[in-house]
């Protein structure tokens, strides 16, 4: 078969699998976005504050639930596929988003609605925790040589698709629907757009075919294998984390917390803040499949290192720029700047992690290692950010916040690239052997 006739499957295989992806973030912006909503529906309270710390509290869960989800879905992708593992994981998903979007008030069926609210998150932080790095090794292992890194980035370009989907839901429905009526039942709408996608992405994810990589293997660990060889490579995994925090401390930051940022801090419009964030999610969208494309040419360290390093110089000197005189243009280009950054490094980031970690428990190490970075850094990047502000007066503190996860980006780069010959050979050692 030549190219031109494996291209259209390839790229076939390539929408099946990230339509998950897809599905993921678009429910996951629209938790943080409307959290206000969903603190009034679910978790009431006379001090407005405590009802939002209690519904932050249920989004947090999710983030706690991801190193639980890596480890155990992980192991089961490693040993059972990459297209099983898949279905089973939007399964879970799509249980965790109808819970969200159907689940009655506290006024109607009192303690079980917050606590259904917290189930589903707990299903979605199962899932989420095993759902990149699954489709980003997915994405790996069927790549055409020599566009290994432009074709994975297309895993988090699926997540800025959704949020683009979900800020103009958003845009639209505060133009056409007033205060009241969004904080009586229109914020639902969004999370019942999420429910009816849920079937389209079954069928596209239940006709995926296996790996031909996973297929080939002639011998696939057990599960007590796996939990075993991440013990073993628990630096690896460390690094790996390191890596990973400059990306996701700098996602959260320009999606999830923008629009709190842009309405609380700034004090701009509702309408304003969702089209800084739409504005974001496309150029995420061109970014990084085009900085992927360029990893493959020039190789990963040199983007992570240079876009780490850029990240550390600049991001605390915008924030303050924009702090200085807040306005819906200085905001875009403010944000659209800190996109530019995250896309660039991230770009090269996930088909690093998928290239460093041992083939026989890629999938696991992925996620472990990605899912450890945003439970502890990057899942509470609008908890930071907001206490960082209040502690220092300073509106532009978030910045500090994503300098910070810059330097962690710069030591998980020398931790996996220092002496590139040695570390070669090293990683090379680590991978176990096809005998096992």
């Amino acid at each position: 078969m030549n190219r031109r006739d494996a291209a259209p499957a390839t790229w076939g295989m390539v929408l099946r699998v990230i339509s998950g992806n897809f599905l993921e973030m678009f429910d996951f912006f629209l938790f943080g976005f409307y959290a206000a909503y969903i603190a009034a529906a679910y978790f009431p309270s006379e001090s407005e504050y405590a009802s939002l710390m209690l519904t932050f509290g249920t989004f947090g869960a999710g983030f706690v639930m991801r190193p639980v989800g890596a480890i155990v879905l992980g192991a089961y992708i490693d040993k059972v596929g990459r297209r099983r593992g898949l279905v089973v994981t939007l399964a879970i998903m799509a249980s965790g988003t109808v819970l969200i979007a159907c689940v009655p008030g506290y006024r109607t069926i009192g303690l079980l609605a917050p606590l259904l609210v917290l189930l589903g998150r707990l299903l979605q932080g199962f899932s989420a925790g095993v759902e990149l790095g699954g489709v980003s090794v997915y994405l790996a292992e069927i790549a055409t040589p020599g566009r290994k890194g432009f074709f994975v980035s297309w895993q988090s370009a699926s997540q800025q698709a959704a949020i683009i989907v979900a800020a103009a839901i958003g845009y639209l429905l505060h133009a056409s629907l007033g205060q009241a009526a969004i904080a009586a039942w229109g914020w639902r709408i969004p999370f019942l757009i999420g429910c009816l996608i849920v079937p389209l992405v079954f069928v596209l994810r239940r006709s995926l075919q296996e790996t031909a990589e996973f297929a080939a293997r002639k011998h696939r660990l057990q599960a007590a294998e796996i939990f075993r060889s991440m013990l073993d490579h628990w630096r690896l995994v460390l690094a790996g984390m390191l890596l990973v925090v400059m990306t996701t401390v700098s996602f959260y930051l320009i999606t999830v917390y923008t629009p709190t940022f842009g309405r609380s801090v700034l004090d701009l419009s509702a309408e304003d803040s969702l089209a800084v964030t739409f504005c974001i999610g496309v150029s995420n969208l061109f970014w990084l499949p085009a900085m992927g494309a360029l990893s493959d040419r020039i190789g990963r360290w040199p983007l992570l290192a240079a876009f780490a390093l850029l990240a550390l110089a600049t991001a605390y000197p915008v924030m303050a720029w924009l702090a200085a005189a807040p306005s819906f243009p200085r905001m875009l280009l403010a944000e659209l700047w800190l996109s530019f950054l995250y896309a660039g490094y991230n770009g090269a980031m996930v088909v690093a992690l998928t290239e460093v970690m041992p083939a026989q428990v890629r999938t696991s190490g992925f996620s472990l290692a990605y899912s450890l970075a945003t439970a502890i850094f990057g899942g509470f990047t609008p908890n930071v950010s907001t206490w960082l502000i209040q502690a220092s007066g300073n509106r532009g503190a978030p910045g500090l916040w994503m300098s910070f996860a810059a330097g962690c980006g710069l030591l998980g780069v020398w931790m996996l690239y220092r002496r590139d010959a040695v570390a070669k050979r090293e990683l090379a050692a680590l991978r176990p052997t096809r005998s096992g």
